[in-house]
């Protein structure tokens, strides 16, 4: 990115002109400065047709207008599903620390999850309220909003990587209950759930080290009335930028898109495979009908699926959902991320922003969506929500389940 004037540039041309000389020509400082804008400004347009020029045909058509129109409201939509996001997430905080449900390693996963989540969104309401509503679209250079929106990029990033992180790690624990219960696999993550949650807490900030040296806050004047304005920088022609929209896109984005996607099929598959066993048993009900008649009471109920079965497979359906709303929401940004790196800069400038908005948006909805998945998908949830907020007194046995459910079922 390419500016007029630098930080340490005065504004001011005669200190760069001998006015004698000027005095000579008949020609007033104030005409040479007015010049000198003016000339400034034309080479800025050649540049900017020469580059449309060569960025013609990149992001058009129905879909990009769409987009444009999307960006007007796009403030006023954010902020609602932050408002609703933020408080569901602290529901399902508190929800998940009960201590019937603490003691499932995948719900704590699902508790820091909503953390992340949580801060997320906490953090975006200021920047939609007061980027896309207060000022509606207008550019604020002041030097106290650069810095904000340069915390803002990284703050959201790094905790934006925690959450993909944890994806990943309740992903790989549903896989390895599944196929490996009873394995070494699952007993050492069983020993160590503490550090498997901890992990993604602590790799994330060192993957986004590269964007703390790629943008920075810049300086720069207005020729005309030497103004100092402050935006946040990067020089998109830098190795250092191209490493770090690599690093963005194929680490963080698509290889836990990948990853996740096979994890996904292969649970999927498992419950397909548990709905093929339930219709093989679907003659449960027509052969209880005759069970006195022909003393077959005792053998029909062996053919019913247990109840942890049942549960277990509502559970790996609720993640698998989780899975499939997670590559809904990330695979569309490290696809643009990977396009933005191979084809650089024209198809940053035109087909990133336009999208930007939108992104932001299906990752809003992903932090959001979580204690609506619980709430229609886990009956624990439901029943551990209804206890602790409607003060609903279980009786001991009721208790009982579900502690059973929490420690052996899910």
């Amino acid at each position: 990115m390419q500016e007029l004037t630098g930080p340490g540039h005065s504004g001011h041309h005669r200190s760069d002109v001998n006015t004698t000389l000027l005095e000579s020509l008949h020609i007033s400082p104030e005409e040479f400065n007015d010049f000198m804008a003016r000339l400034a400004d034309m080479k800025f347009k050649n540049k900017s047709l020469a580059e449309i020029s060569e960025c013609e045909g990149y992001c058009q058509g129905e879909i990009y207008k769409w987009l444009r129109t999307y960006n007007g409201m796009h403030g006023y939509v954010s902020l609602l599903i932050c408002i609703f996001g933020t408080i569901a997430n602290i529901l399902n905080i508190m929800v998940l620390t009960r201590k019937e449900m603490a003691k499932a390693p995948i719900n704590n996963i699902l508790k820091w999850l909503a953390v992340a989540d949580m801060f997320v969104m906490l953090e975006y309401i200021p920047y939609t309220s007061y980027q896309y509503i207060y000022m509606k679209g207008d550019k604020d250079l002041s030097y106290g909003w650069a810095v904000y929106l340069l915390f803002h990029m990284h703050f959201t990033q790094i905790l934006h990587t925690i959450s993909i992180g944890l994806t990943v790690t309740l992903a790989i624990w549903r896989y390895v209950a599944i196929r490996h219960p009873n394995g070494s696999c699952a007993n050492f993550l069983l020993a160590h759930s503490r550090e498997a949650i901890l992990f993604p807490f602590l790799i994330s900030p060192i993957l986004c080290l590269p964007t703390y040296f790629v943008f920075k806050v810049r300086e720069t004047h207005e020729l005309a009335t030497d103004e100092a304005m402050f935006h946040v920088y990067f020089d998109n022609n830098s190795m250092l930028y191209r490493f770090n929209f690599w690093i963005h896109s194929v680490i963080i984005k698509l290889l836990p898109c990948c990853i996740l996607t096979i994890i996904s099929l292969v649970l999927m598959h498992v419950l397909c495979e548990a709905s093929r066993r339930r219709l093989k048993l679907k003659d449960y009900d027509t052969t209880a009908k005759y069970a006195i008649q022909f003393n077959l009471n005792d053998q029909t109920k062996s053919k019913r699926p247990p109840r942890c079965d049942r549960r277990n497979d509502r559970t790996t359906l609720l993640l698998v959902a989780v899975l499939i709303l997670f590559l809904v929401t990330e695979f569309p940004q490290g696809l643009l991320g990977l396009l933005s790196g191979i084809l650089k800069k024209c198809f940053f400038e035109h087909c990133y922003p336009p999208f930007g908005e939108i992104m932001d948006l299906l990752a809003l909805i992903n932090a959001a969506v979580g204690f609506v998945l619980y709430g229609f998908m886990s009956k624990q949830f439901r029943t551990t929500f209804r206890s602790l907020f409607f003060k609903r007194h279980f009786g001991s046995s009721e208790m009982t389940r579900l502690t059973r459910v929490t420690t052996t079922c899910v």
